[in-house]
């Protein structure tokens, strides 16, 4: 590695093609859906953004590891009960699952709050999934859509026609680790 890539360094990992993702998911899924059968609680689902074909990296597992621990001090201040709490370091991503006794709307509310409000939150994907209801969107809420991590459009927007090349998408993510790196220095 030499000098220019250091940067970039957090970034470096296994290449996963979009088959073992869908297969990750489906996954994924069949978990959420036991342990709402399990508990009859809404399930809280954990993922981190990162784009391009590496999705497990130091900076996604830091980012997963940030992302709970704001999680559970969420939990603990609210007095929500967490019935189960799981993770998993994947190829395909580290994710985390919970299945937390709350109200659904207040669930997804701090969720986006997280999101929003937290220095690295912005890397967190918090899908709530409800027993009766399926997933709940921000949307539904009367929340903004998820901006994107280069120019504060809707992410969605930017990301299906590929406004931002990779090297620029993983140098902001490498923006943002870092400033969170500093700010817990120091």
């Amino acid at each position: 590695m030499n000098a220019s890539d250091a940067p970039l360094a957090g970034c470096r990992g296994d290449v996963v093609g979009l088959e073992e993702l869908l297969a990750a998911r489906e996954r994924r899924v069949a978990r959420q859906a036991m342990l709402i059968e399990q508990h009859g609680v809404p399930v809280v689902s954990l993922t981190i953004v990162m784009p391009g074909p590496v999705k497990n990296n130091r900076w996604a597992r830091r980012a997963l590891q940030e992302a709970m621990l704001s999680f559970d001090r969420l939990c603990d201040a609210r007095n929500w009960p967490v019935l189960s709490r799981e993770h998993r370091c994947l190829r395909s991503g580290p994710e985390a699952l919970y299945a937390v006794d709350a109200d659904l709307v207040r669930l997804k509310a701090s969720a986006i709050e997280l999101e929003d409000h937290e220095p690295i939150g912005r890397l967190w994907d918090f899908d709530i999934i409800d027993p009766a209801v399926s997933a709940v969107s921000r949307k539904a809420l009367g929340y903004p859509p998820r901006r994107c991590l280069v120019c504060r459009r809707p992410a969605r927007e930017c990301g299906r026609a590929r406004r931002h090349s990779l090297d620029l998408l993983l140098s902001t993510i490498g923006d943002i680790m870092g400033e969170h790196d500093a700010n817990e220095r120091g």
